[in-house]
Order: structure tokens, then C-alpha cells, then sequence
């Protein structure tokens, strides 16, 4: 029996004010980590509508995605020699609208407002090593037009890829 690899999809918003950029503060089975408000592709979604919810369910604010950022492939190996798992993400920059009425997600802790030094201080709590590499491409001013995306619909059975 052979497996299949299959690497995650995640979105993240980046997401920046007056030098100052929006993470979250959450419960992961490592401990209390840092992120910028993201997560994964859920079925029928497309990036940008996974972008918009993970944001909303995450800081309770809209996200209006104006560029993308970039794409990232983080590999994930194992100490312990488990199977090595693989993350695509997709990162985009936008801005924040308003604040709903609803609850954070329940690994949530807070939303905060960090510089880019503050974020560099925290770095042994980040989620990610992808934290620090969007924002560094973010203040180096790396941006890509959305229409770079596509999103098609096709019928099982037709041609893959």
C-alpha cells in the first residue's frame, strides 16, 4: 500500500498599520504561539474567500485582500522520525475593515499589534518561521496582482493538473 503526499494548504493575512502588524495570540499543541491570522483551505473555497474567513474567524474583522504577497513551501521534519509534513501558503496583504460581532476562534487567545522588532523579540514563540519571511518581504516591498490567481471549477474524471 503506498501513500499519497499531501501537503497543506494555508492562507495568512499580513496585515500592517502604521508600522505595526496584526497577529494572534493562540492555544497550539506546542504551547501559546504567535501567527498572523491564518489557517487552512477549506473544500469548495478559494484563496481568497479562505483568506477572508481565517481573518474574520481569527481578529473578528473583515480583510479585504488587495495583493498577494507570496507564495511559500515550509517542510515540517521530524526529530522522532515521523513522516515529514509539508505546508503551501499563501500570504496576502490587505486591509482590515470592520470589527463583527462574534467571537474569536476558540484557540484564540488575543489579537496585538506588533513592530517588526517586537516580532523578532517573540521569535521563539512564533507558529512559524514564515512570521518573520513575510514580513521581511512585505517591508521589502514584494507584492504580486491577484489576478495571478485562478480559480476554475472542472468535473471528476476530465484532465488533472
Amino acid at each position: 500500500m503506498s501513500s499519497v503526499w499531501k501537503p497543506a494548504v494555508v492562507v495568512a493575512a499580513i496585515i500592517e498599520k502604521e508600522g505595526r502588524f496584526l497577529l494572534v495570540e493562540e492555544n497550539t499543541p506546542t504551547g501559546i504561539r504567535y501567527n498572523q491570522p491564518a489557517g487552512h483551505l477549506d473544500p469548495g473555497e478559494t484563496l481568497l474567500q479562505a483568506v477572508v474567513r481565517e481573518t474574520l474567524e481569527e481578529t473578528t474583522h473583515d480583510f479585504t485582500p488587495t495583493e498577494l504577497l507570496g507564495t511559500y513551501m515550509l517542510r515540517y521534519d521530524s526529530p522522532e522520525g515521523e513522516p515529514v509534513r509539508t505546508f503551501i501558503r499563501f500570504a496576502f496583504v490587505g486591509e482590515l475593515g470592520g470589527k463583527q460581532d462574534r467571537p474569536l476562534d476558540q484557540d484564540i487567545i488575543r489579537t496585538v499589534w506588533m513592530t517588526r522588532d517586537e516580532i523578532v523579540a517573540c521569535r521563539d514563540r512564533h507558529r512559524s518561521p514564515l512570521i518573520m519571511q513575510c514580513v521581511d518581504d512585505y517591508l521589502a516591498g514584494k507584492r504580486a496582482p491577484l489576478s495571478l490567481l485562478t480559480s476554475l471549477v472542472a468535473t471528476a474524471g476530465g484532465i488533472y493538473g
